[in-house]
């Protein structure tokens, strides 16, 4: 009890703290209005090599319009007028630096103070980082203020909680520790990408299907899921999950998914079945095969042996699979017309070139920049019949693949 207390009051006093210190050094909307006006004031003009004009100001006004600031509105400006800071720019002939450029970088440096202090009064526990259910609260309380998302049925809300937290811990935390770093969370591009959610403009007619927090995306992720659901238990079974995408996923990789990665058992037929939140992380992998945690997520599959590494043997286990796979979806499929596993272990091997001759590591396919190529190769048979066929052969859209299926 009394190391609970203690912990209470010692985040307490954090909180008080992170929000006192961000108050006081924080500018607010007023506070940018008169810096720009300042730098319009004491600006001079320019012309570029590439014959634009552009404004840019000296260091001695630089200087002058920092301290203008701090005696009229406060000690806060004081870090932004630094001589470090002036460094940061390019400078001209002149030793000038455009006003753009400074103002952007004052902008950018306002909002993550203020996105700092926000996330922080998440942070129960005071140390710096957020659990999972941090993190739903924070997004559960966002929702409200983001006009992007003013439609969305109430209804929804826990659900798409779940589908906006799940990205940020498969991205931020790929070792699984059940928290994130505030200092990690607010230098990453996933934050930029939620905030775009507060501009008031409709977004652009594509601009919704690229950003994985809007709500036309995460509906399409849950209504996904509740399609492949067929038996509505609100759980998906092997059989289930197989019918994901093209519905070429091969039954030995869906069997690893299963054997690696949290799923319960249901209760009836003992069978083992995935929630929504692992379903979010296989959508997350699947959709961004090439990023590095998306290459770690699949490692986790494809070393069967848990060794560190795969070699020829483990290629041909997995890539049989999709050779069956695609000889029973297609029957006019022969010999002839799919590589043979030689050659596709071969050819991997060449893809990766790995360090060390006849095994691959997971840094290995980290660093070969084809990671995302040679896993689908492995666990996707409509992916390798696309790979292998792409010189001559013009394979339909991924959205129709379910012909390909029968």
């Amino acid at each position: 009890k009394t190391n609970s207390l203690r912990s209470r009051v010692t985040s307490s006093a954090t909180k008080r703290l992170l929000h006192r210190k961000g108050t006081e050094e924080a500018l607010d909307g007023d506070d940018l209005e008169a810096i720009l006006a300042l730098l319009k004031d004491h600006h001079a003009r320019e012309r570029r090599a590439d014959n634009v004009e552009e404004d840019v100001i000296d260091f001695e006004s630089f200087v002058r319009i920092g301290a203008e600031l701090v005696l009229k509105r406060g000690d806060r400006f004081r870090q932004f007028f630094t001589s470090s800071v002036f460094a940061k720019f390019p400078r001209d002939q002149d030793n000038c630096i455009p006003i753009a450029l400074f103002y952007t970088f004052v902008c950018r440096k306002v909002n993550i103070s203020q996105s700092r202090a926000h996330v922080s009064h998440y942070d129960t526990l005071g140390c710096g980082y957020l659990r999972e259910k941090d993190m739903e609260n924070f997004i559960f309380e966002l929702i409200p203020t983001l006009p992007q998302l003013s439609s969305l049925q109430e209804e929804f809300y826990p659900f798409y909680v779940f589908t906006a937290v799940r990205k940020f811990f498969f991205f931020l935390d790929p070792k699984r520790t059940g928290r994130i770093r505030i200092r990690d969370l607010l230098s990453s591009q996933i934050i930029i990408e939620l905030y775009e959610l507060r501009q008031e403009q409709p977004m652009g007619a594509a601009e919704p299907e690229s950003n994985w927090f809007s709500m036309q995306s995460a509906l399409k992720v849950y209504v996904a899921y509740l399609e492949l659901d067929t038996d509505q238990n609100g759980m998906l079974s092997k059989s289930e999950l197989s019918h994901y995408g093209s519905r070429m996923l091969t039954q030995v990789f869906i069997d690893r998914v299963f054997e690696e990665y949290q799923t319960y058992r249901d209760s009836e037929t003992g069978a083992r079945e995935m929630d929504y939140k692992t379903f979010l992380d296989f959508v997350l992998a699947m959709e961004n095969k090439n990023s590095k945690q998306a290459i770690q997520y699949f490692w986790k599959l494809i070393d069967i042996h848990h060794q560190g590494w795969i070699d020829g043997f483990v290629i041909n286990y997995f890539f049989r699979a999709v050779l069956r796979l695609l000889q029973a979806s297609v029957p006019q499929t022969n010999k002839k017309d799919v590589t043979s596993v030689d050659d596709v272990k071969d050819e991997i091997f060449d893809m990766v070139k790995s360090k060390t001759p006849g095994i691959i590591t997971l840094q290995d396919l980290i660093d070969c920049r084809q990671g995302g190529t040679v896993l689908s190769m492995l666990i996707d048979a409509a992916a390798f019949w696309r790979y292998d066929n792409r010189e001559s052969y013009i394979y339909p859209d991924p959205d129709d693949e379910d012909d390909f299926a029968g």
